[in-house]
Order: C-alpha cells, then structure tokens, then sequence
C-alpha cells in the first residue's frame, strides 16, 4: 500500500512541473513536438529511476552523519553530508552521459532533435531535485527510493507530453499576436497545474473524511453516556 500511494502521489499531487515547477527549461523548450517530447520524458524517467536509489545508497551510508561506521567504529563520528550536492551530481552526470551515448548510437535522429537539452539534463534541476525530495523526506528503504524516482519521472513525462500535444494542436488556433509562443504555454502550464491540484485530495479526503465520521461517532457517545448518567441521578433523588 505504501508504494502505490508514493507512485500515485509523485506522479499526480507533487508532480515535479506542475507542483514545484522543476525542470520548467527542458519542459518548454523541447515540447513543440510530440515526439522529441516523448524521447526527453523517456531519458529523465530512465535517470531519475537509476540516480534517486544510488543516491539513497549513497546518503544512507557515506553522506549521513555516522554512515561510516560500517567501516568502522574509528568511522561512526564522521559527517560527509557536505558533500551531497557534488555527490548527487556526479552520480546524474554520470547517467546522462551513458543516455547521451545510447541515444546517439541508437536513435541519431532524436539525438539530433533533442541537442544540447539532452547532456543539459545533468543539470535539470527536476532530476537533482528528485535525489533532494529523497532525502529531506527521509525514504527508509532502497524500493522506495527507486519507486519515487521512477514516479516522478513519469510525472515529468506527462507533464511535457501533455503540454507538447497541446502546443501541435494550437498551432491552427487563433491565438492572440502578444500571446503566442511561451505566452500561451505559460498560461497553459498555469491551468494545468490548477487542475493537478485537485488531485491533491485523492489519497486525503477520505481520511479526512474516515476521522471526521469517527469524531462524530464519539462525541454523540459521549453525549449519550452523559444524558444515561443525568437520567439515572434523577431517578436515584426521586
């Protein structure tokens, strides 16, 4: 169950454009066509699901205060979470390129279309902040952290695939001269991330929903017990 609500919710309530707008310049840049936009969505959901569990070994025993005492007692006092950034980046620099090179022995035409946005993932704020969100949300278990990485890319997939079908159709629309271009993709992305927020209350309402019920059942008890115990004092004086 806890990994199909951490799924659910990285993909749809904290979705990496729509809730905290990272990766916003790969996103508009490459979604003017479907199909570079599918081979970009494709290449961050492959480097965020191999960087976030490496980077969560990495944190659980080098980076963490006390990581190293499996090397050692002599080790237990040493704290090397200074190093996390360099760290978290040299691990995604180092998947990016392995894409960079699959992509252009493979499929030279996407690499053609994507350019530079391809090795520029190395430095998509989207995938460093996915190795980030792992830690201060303190994942406890390598499936969890591989799980939250393989969500939120494909919930940066769908954001850009999305925005791409979009932006082809509006091509044949009667867009306004001062909105077209990054204007209407911005005022998009905006309604686009309003209608993800109502996803927000997908995995809580009814939670919410079960403790307001619950609360209900006990204070209607509560009032019970205290009109029996009113009823039996009154018959007790009479």
């Amino acid at each position: 169950m806890e990994h199909i609500e951490l799924f659910f919710k990285s993909i749809f309530i904290d979705n990496m454009v729509f809730a905290t707008f990272l990766g916003m310049c790969s996103y508009l840049a490459v979604s003017k066509k479907v199909s570079t936009a599918v081979g970009l969505g494709a290449a961050v959901i492959f480097v965020l699901a191999v960087t976030v569990p490496v980077n969560w070994l990495l944190d659980q025993y080098i980076l963490q205060p006390g990581a190293l005492k499996w090397l050692g007692e002599e080790y237990a006092s040493f704290d090397l979470s200074f190093l996390s950034f360099i760290m978290f980046i040299a691990t995604i620099a180092t998947m990016v390129q392995l894409v960079e090179i699959v992509v252009e022995k493979f499929s030279p035409s996407l690499y053609n279309s994507l350019g530079i946005f391809l090795p520029l993932i190395a430095v998509n704020c989207a995938i460093l902040g996915g190795s980030l969100f792992m830690q201060s949300r303190e994942i406890p278990s390598i499936g969890l952290a591989f799980n939250y990485g393989f969500s939120s890319g494909i919930g940066w997939f769908l954001a850009i695939l999305a925005i791409a079908a979009i932006r082809e159709k509006i091509r044949y629309s009667n867009v306004p001269a001062p909105l077209r271009g990054l204007g209407i993709t911005f005022i998009i992305t905006g309604l686009m991330a309003i209608g993800f927020m109502s996803f927000g209350g997908m995995l809580t309402g009814g939670d919410d929903e079960g403790k307001e019920a619950q609360e209900t059942v006990k204070i209607e008890t509560v009032k019970e017990d205290t009109e029996n115990k009113l009823a039996n004092n009154t018959k007790v004086n009479e």
